[in-house]
């Protein structure tokens, strides 16, 4: 079996894989990813009990239990760049033989569950809503460079959304659908929708500050999209990288969405950590 050049796969001099700093032995199969690195406590106080506190850059890992589950929870820190490290670096904790360099013959599937904020783009989605993503629309660039194997669902959906977002230059997205099995045991009960992930906060997000956007009244276009019962809901930064990494590497993947504003009405929740910790709460309960 091909081995893994030093370039390709970077090892830290103590056996962790480069920028998460952690060992095969350090994450769970269960993984809550969070953007912010100060939510992992926010999650973490919640376990019965923490093993292992860890921390590199923006990655912070705490793992510990709840109930008779093992848990892991990583911040990402914010956009699909830092997915693209923390999804390729978990599966290789779990997938490669780090002394051998080589891929493991049995490959692991891990659970990862996204605790992250979102806003609705949709009038009738009240700021305080818990939201699950059921496929995530990338507009950034991050699978352009991965292959892609879409199913017929999912290229048949995309090809409307390409046909609806046509006229607007340079814009090329990816779709990925949620894990149904996490779909089933962590948002049985709740509302669900399409995830716009940008490549940015301010003009990717059709925010006006002071540079001048290219792309006019996008919160209007993504909204007034609509295929039988799928339509855009919300918009963030992560959840398409998310999706789609974790089915090109063989993981189940759910987005769970604290809405913590109304794009369409202008307005932000005067408390948002209580509908974090809300998304929270819920997303532990069920594991």
């Amino acid at each position: 079996m091909e081995k893994l050049s030093n370039a390709d796969l970077i090892i830290n001099p103590d056996g962790s894989i480069y920028h998460l700093n952690l060992l095969p032995e350090d994450i769970a199969d269960t993984v809550i990813t969070v953007g912010d690195p100060d939510r992992v406590a926010e999650v973490s106080k919640h376990f019965d009990h923490i093993e292992l506190k860890k921390g590199k850059r923006e990655f912070i890992t705490h793992t510990g239990s709840v109930g008779k589950n093992r848990v892991t929870v990583i911040s990402t820190g914010i956009g699909t760049d830092n997915i693209d490290i923390v999804f390729n670096e978990l599966d290789a904790l779990v997938n490669i033989d780090f002394k051998e360099r080589t891929v493991n013959k049995e490959l692991k599937s891990l659970n990862i569950i996204r605790i992250g904020t979102s806003g609705a783009v949709q009038p009738d989605i009240p700021m305080g809503t818990i939201l699950a993503s059921s496929y995530g629309l990338g507009f950034d660039a991050l699978m352009h460079y991965y292959e892609q194997q879409p199913s017929d669902n999912e290229q048949a959906l995309l090809n409307q959304i390409n046909q609806h977002f046509s006229h607007i230059e340079g814009i090329n997205p990816y779709l990925t659908q949620a894990s149904e099995d996490l779909l089933k045991q962590f948002a049985h009960d709740l509302p669900t929708g399409i995830t716009a992930t940008a490549p940015g906060f301010y003009a990717p997000q059709g925010r006006q500050v002071r540079a001048k956007n290219t792309v006019n009244n996008f919160i209007g276009q993504l909204n007034s999209f609509k295929s039988a019962n799928d339509r855009i809901t919300n918009l963030e930064m992560e959840t398409a990288g998310i999706y789609a990494l974790a089915k090109t590497l063989g993981h189940k993947a759910l987005s769970i969405n604290a809405i913590l504003a109304s794009r369409v009405k202008f307005e932000f929740s005067s408390n948002p950590n209580a509908i974090v910790e809300k998304a929270i709460q819920m997303t532990l309960e069920r594991i």
